[in-house]
């Protein structure tokens, strides 16, 4: 089996959805990435691919992906492309290509909170009382 890695943003919010049958749940999400190079003319250019991407493992897709994961975040995925087929309405047959993720990284930007009038950044922050024009010794 190949391994598939793609660092992209998620197109739109997460889909967690329960099968059927089982109950057990699943998350869904489209992310995209951009590529850019220089044209033989010397113009730039751009191309933006999709992918569609499906996460079965249950803990992973509802506590991580359907908890954290918003439109427009910055995510690495890893995992193996499957085909996907089915009959539409009119009676034609659709194929597709879909990532099964085996390992996501979320790459959030931390949001500021607010707190009794005051904006908070979740995270380390430096010491007040450090002097950061200090000479560093190396």
């Amino acid at each position: 089996m190949q391994t598939f890695i793609v660092e992209g943003f998620l197109a739109a919010d997460p889909s967690v959805l329960s099968a059927q049958g089982s109950g057990r749940k699943r998350a869904s999400f489209r992310l995209v990435e951009t590529t850019r190079f220089r044209k033989a003319d010397g113009q730039p250019g751009e191309r933006t691919t999709g992918f569609n991407c499906v996460c079965f493992n249950e803990r992973t897709a509802e506590a991580y992906i359907g908890a954290f994961a918003r439109k427009g975040t910055r995510a690495v995925v890893q995992g193996h492309v499957e085909n996907d087929s089915w009959t539409g309405k009119d009676g034609v047959e659709h194929y597709d290509l879909r990532l099964i993720v085996s390992d996501i990284r979320l790459k959030n930007r931390r949001e500021p909170r607010v707190e009794g009038g005051e904006v908070t950044v979740d995270g380390p922050q430096p010491d007040a009382g450090q002097d950061l024009q200090d000479d560093i010794p190396f």
